[in-house]
């Protein structure tokens, strides 16, 4: 038989082993992974002193897509390209697409709209939005979303979209959701076997304390802090883990910040608690002392804390209690973004520095390539259902892969990513190890962190409801 395509002499990357062999791809699929020689290929690619991981996968992504999507900050198109430029070959895109996926037929929107332009495969989570919606979650379920989004004190617009600084004189809008509803909410999805993942900071608290420092008139980085500190989000982490707990609800923690939340989601855990959490590269790379120099361009919900939340948080990856990292992908204009910390939205364009940030990490001995690959593939595929099909070099799988040349040293710039929005908190840093080479179900899409070819990519539905890691 001749191979489509044979990925020659690299070392295979897996989460517990590296070992010598080749990859020979047919159709899309793995066909072997062997040192024997199994025949000749269309194509062969020479990974002889490079790593070769199954493609990278990024959970949490907002590209700011659908039908109705605000494609002026970032469209699938863009956010697709940047992470297959970075060895990503699945995105998992949030539900706060416009329209938002409360029901089916918004899924279906999506899909339709994104499909024509995506450089990666994706899969898609559902929105809560309360009793709004409760009876759409088994159904949304049944049509393959990985999970379901809860943005936890937030309020929401009637058709679904965040209101960052909401009050009670809003009209036509959904208020933060009751602890009624979102008992209700809790309840539903444990019932579809699905995890809900949340945004985790307390409205009320984050309400009064932005009030009460604005009424000062600080402005800078370490104000923002101070009207959203830590215990906003450990407060709400509680009040989740106890509804986990009472109901038997998968609970996640979305791009945690706050260090002591490690030991909240490790002590739940160790209680035997389906509780899991993730972080972003942001809170691993940056503190509050590079974001204050940064500021609006790395303001995020929440926000980028100090070197004691940094180190927990490495800590938390460390023995396992973090189990993957995403990126919180969530593009702004640069115009947009100059505005003080009190106006300027939060988000920045991540999708594409989270593998290169955490790749360089590897080099610096803060993660070994085997944690790498548990973090950015195994266990994403895991948790929301689409291992081994996903996340693994295995035969019989999609053939997605990311060739890694720890060797290579490079400065990176702002200017070249490819997003709509080209700004980084870490324009110009030195990284040593790089993804050269990206492919999709046995096609190179990317090489030296340029696209190859047209959007190949299309939706992958959750085979089941996933496992703890």
């Amino acid at each position: 038989m001749k191979w489509d395509h044979i990925v020659k002499n690299g070392t295979i990357v897996t989460g517990d082993a590296m070992y010598k062999a080749d990859v020979y791809i047919k159709d899309g699929k793995i066909g072997a992974v062997t040192t024997d020689d199994l025949g000749e290929a269309e194509v062969v690619t020479d990974a002889e002193g490079k790593y070769v991981l199954p493609g990278f996968i990024d959970s949490h992504v907002h590209s700011r897509d659908g039908s109705k999507g605000a494609h002026y900050k970032e469209d699938f198109a863009h956010s697709s390209m940047s992470g297959a430029c970075s060895g990503i070959t699945t995105i998992y895109e949030m539900p706060n697409c416009n329209p938002a996926i409360t029901s089916v037929d918004k899924l279906n929107d999506l899909i339709e709209t994104i499909t024509p332009k995506a450089y990666t495969d994706f899969c898609a989570w559902g929105l809560c939005v309360g009793d709004a919606n409760d009876a759409e979650l088994p159904k949304l379920a049944e049509a393959g979303v990985v999970g379901f989004k809860f943005f936890w004190g937030y309020a929401i617009s009637k058709e679904y979209q965040l209101i960052y600084n909401y009050d009670d004189s809003m009209t036509d809008v959904i208020p933060p959701l009751d602890m009624g509803q979102i008992y209700q909410m809790f309840r539903t999805v444990a019932k579809t076997g699905k995890m809900v993942a949340i945004h985790a900071e307390d409205f009320g608290v984050i309400k009064r304390l932005t009030e009460e420092v604005q009424a000062t008139g600080a402005a800078d980085y370490a104000a923002m802090l101070k009207a959203r500190p830590d215990y906003s989000e450990l407060i709400t982490i509680e009040t989740a883990i106890r509804l986990s707990k009472i109901l038997g609800t998968h609970l996640h923690i979305l791009h945690l910040a706050a260090g002591d939340g490690v030991d909240l989601i490790r002590k739940a855990r160790q209680e035997g608690l389906n509780v899991s959490g993730e972080t972003c590269p942001h809170y691993l790379m940056l503190t509050d002392k590079e974001a204050g120099k940064l500021g609006s361009v790395v303001k995020g919900y929440p926000p980028i804390r100090t070197q004691y939340d940094q180190d927990k948080l490495w800590a938390g990856i460390k023995d396992g209690t973090l189990c993957q990292v995403a990126s919180d992908h969530a593009p702004h204009t640069p115009e947009e973004k100059k505005g003080d910390v009190w106006h300027a939205p939060a988000g920045a364009a991540t999708i594409e520095t989270m593998p290169l940030v955490l790749i360089d990490a590897v080099s610096k001995g803060k993660i070994t390539m085997n944690e790498l690959v548990k973090l950015l593939s195994e266990n994403p595929a895991k948790m929301y259902g689409t291992y081994p099909l996903k996340g693994s070099v295995l035969a019989g799988t999609d053939a997605d892969l990311v060739i890694v040349d720890m060797d290579k040293e490079y400065t990176f710039h702002q200017d070249d990513m490819h997003s709509r929005t080209k700004q980084s908190g870490y324009d110009g840093w030195n990284l040593k190890g790089a993804p050269v080479q990206t492919i999709l179900r046995g096609k190179t899409v990317a090489k030296d962190r340029e696209i190859i070819g047209e959007p190949s990519g299309h939706f992958v539905k959750a085979l089941d409801n996933g496992v703890l890691c």
